[in-house]
């Protein structure tokens, strides 16, 4: 038997640069696709037709089905199907027209975060952003661990095999999700695919049992009789009922979960052939065919659901521990359809659960990728698809560990991640309709906004487990951005350098002598000032008089910017003085950047001059750690330090 090669050995290394190339897999196509929505035709693109897209969301939407029943019988007992239908009409009149705007005005599937992170600047937008982020994690990732929990807890309670997985529902779950990360390890694209025949088996399974369920309320009239009864009984007046299920509506969230999901999958919907990425009509015109008939659809099996099990099922069934609790139409495919179709059914649940996660996970790969690399908030592997599957894997089986794979103490958590996007989805198109001078759509999304603000407010007072767990989402991201930002501080962090053609000729031209740079701050700008810093840079390096120089300024635009493009415009100043101009998050890596390119353009190597800077060294880091000035000087020598190891070919930093 041959031995295993050693792990320092080269075959050894040959296997792990495998492993790394097969994680990093597309890592520079996803980059290149996120510089900004300038990259050329859709075309590049394919994309699926909206329909397949929409049973992609629909994992995540249409299986809601499989507990949503039962936490409106559990809310609102007797009123469960009058508070759906209040669930419905908000639906369908105040989330469905907020979130077409949505994928009209950010078609990339950044949804309402893009359109309010354009609102504000600087850090403010940065830790704004990064909020929403939190609540948006919040909502995919239990999105993943609650549907998986839901599919186990239909797994556990079929009553062919509940005595063998008795109490073995954290396991069962654990299993879900890691197979879920297994799938998107793989590759997802295909699993579209995969939705397509979920969805469809799914919803035909439902209609049979809707069909059932009328067909024994239609042959028992004295349920709806007896229903009715109880409704005056308890509640007294119609309006009394309406007044409640108005109350109750905040606990009925749930129902609403697929929006965000429906915007996030946006970039797989196949566009026109005209279709660019900076004018997608096609993919826009199909996203808009998506969220209206998903809604549709979600909304009739949802009033006829809650209507059958309300009166189809003992009240009881519905508590925690009862046999139709978090299962309603499992329970009525069992009762009225026999043993072998529940079975299905159940099968058929289970693995839309599932499979509810790749919708969260589509969502949450298409989205964080998009803010945390760009913000130099993540390391670069971010944006790949596989070490990201990874971590989200890895923080779904703690969140399940922590709950104990319990779908009811998920649900707070979810709905206020839910509500809280589709609240900020409703105050951004509501700016954006303003902004556009159209006010009716200003006013009616004002009112829908009002209305998403009260439900978020009433379901935090109601479950603020929700709000917390989101906070913690939030508190893990920040400081986890942070540090991130923090390690790659001194990263080149210039995409690319663009030089103007009278800044590329100051170049060429005193390269056929000795590069050299003078970084100046500007002030005045007048002849005093260059003047004077030329004199002193010769005094303090003891330089030649008739050596040549070009002085080099950088303006600090948005500090919290991380990547940027380097432009650079060349000046004569007071006729006699050469500057080449530049704007940039930071001073330092702006002028490791221009150097870099100098010495790659001409071949010569470059020196700078610098003053020091006073004060203290730890305030100044600050300095350039949130403003992007600070010490200039010795950060620009550490930024050049790690962007050229060779110390031949790094450029000279002179300081007096």
């Amino acid at each position: 038997m041959a031995a295993s090669a050693p792990a320092g050995s080269p075959s050894g290394a040959t296997a792990r640069q495998r492993l790394r190339a097969w994680m990093l897999e597309g890592l520079a196509d996803m980059a290149r696709h996120q510089k900004g929505p300038h990259a050329g035709p859709v075309s590049a693109h394919r994309g699926q037709r909206w329909w397949r897209v929409m049973c992609l969301t629909g994992v995540d939407y249409f299986s809601t089905l499989g507990y949503q029943p039962g936490i409106a019988a559990l809310a609102a007992g007797l009123l469960s199907p009058i508070a759906t239908l209040v669930l419905v009409i908000v639906t369908l009149a105040g989330a469905l027209p907020v979130y077409r705007r949505v994928a009209k005005e950010s078609p990339h599937g950044q949804g309402s975060i893009a359109m309010l992170e354009r609102l504000l600047s600087f850090w403010k937008g940065k830790l704004f952003v990064l909020t929403l982020l939190g609540f948006a994690a919040t909502d995919f990732l239990i999105t993943i661990t609650l549907s998986a929990a839901d599919a186990s807890t239909h797994l556990v309670e079929n009553p062919h095999v509940s005595s063998v997985l008795q109490h073995q529902q954290m396991v069962i779950t654990l299993i879900l999700i890691a197979l879920l990360g297994a799938v998107f390890l793989k590759g997802f694209l295909e699993a579209i695919g995969v939705a397509v025949v979920l969805v469809g088996l799914y919803l035909a399974l439902n209609v049979a049992v809707v069909v059932a369920g009328l067909w024994h309320v239609a042959t028992a009239p004295h349920v709806v009789i007896d229903w009715s009864r109880a409704l005056t009984t308890e509640h007294g007046s119609p309006l009394a009922m309406v007044g409640v299920a108005l109350l109750v509506f905040p606990k009925l969230a749930l129902g609403l979960s697929g929006f965000e999901t429906g915007v996030a999958v946006m970039p797989h919907i196949e566009g026109d052939p005209g279709d660019t990425e900076e004018r997608p009509t096609g993919r826009i015109r199909g996203a808009k065919k998506l969220l209206t008939t998903s809604a549709v659809i979600m909304s009739i099996f949802l009033i006829i659901t809650s209507f059958i099990t309300t009166l189809l099922i003992p009240e009881q069934a519905f508590q925690p521990g009862g046999s139709a609790n978090g299962r309603a139409l499992a329970y009525l495919a069992h009762e009225y359809l026999g043993s072998a179709f529940g079975t299905v059914y159940d099968v058929s649940t289970i693995a839309i659960l599932w499979f509810a996660g790749a919708s969260a996970m589509a969502g949450l790969l298409n989205l964080m990728p998009q803010y945390l690399p760009r913000y130099g908030m993540a390391p670069h592997w971010a944006r790949a698809v596989r070490p990201m599957v990874l971590v989200f894997t890895l923080v779904a089986f703690l969140v399940t560990w922590i709950f104990n794979a319990d779908v009811d103490a998920q649900g707070g958590a979810y709905a206020t991640g839910v509500l809280v996007l589709i609240s900020s989805a409703a105050i951004a198109v509501t700016i954006a309709a303003r902004r556009a001078r159209q006010r009716g759509w200003t006013i009616g999304f004002a009112a829908i906004s009002l209305v998403f603000l009260y439900t978020t407010i009433a379901n935090v007072i109601e479950r603020p487990d929700g709000v917390k767990i989101g906070a913690c989402f939030i508190a893990g991201i920040i400081l986890v951005s942070f540090l991130s930002r923090l390690a790659r501080a001194f990263e080149l962090r210039v995409t690319s350098v663009v030089l103007d053609e009278m800044a590329e000729r100051f170049i060429r031209d005193i390269a056929h002598r000795k590069i050299r740079f003078i970084a100046n701050e500007p002030d005045q700008r007048d002849l005093a000032e260059y003047r004077d810093k030329l004199e002193q840079i010769r005094t303090d390096n003891d330089l030649p008089v008739d050596d040549d120089f070009i002085f080099v300024e950088v303006t600090v635009g948005d500090p919290s910017e991380f990547e940027s493009e380097l432009r650079v415009r060349g000046e004569v100043m007071h006729g006699r003085y050469r500057v080449l101009c530049l704007e940039s998050s930071t001073i330092s890596n702006a002028l490791a950047a221009l150097l870099l390119h100098a010495r790659d353009l001409t071949g010569a190597r470059p020196h700078i001059y610098f003053e020091w800077t006073e004060g203290s060294p730890f305030a100044q880091f600050l300095r350039f750690f949130l403003f992007g000035q600070g010490e200039v000087a010795p950060v620009t020598r550490e930024v050049l330090r790690e962007a050229e190891p060779d110390r031949d070919r790094r450029p000279r930093v002179h300081v007096g």
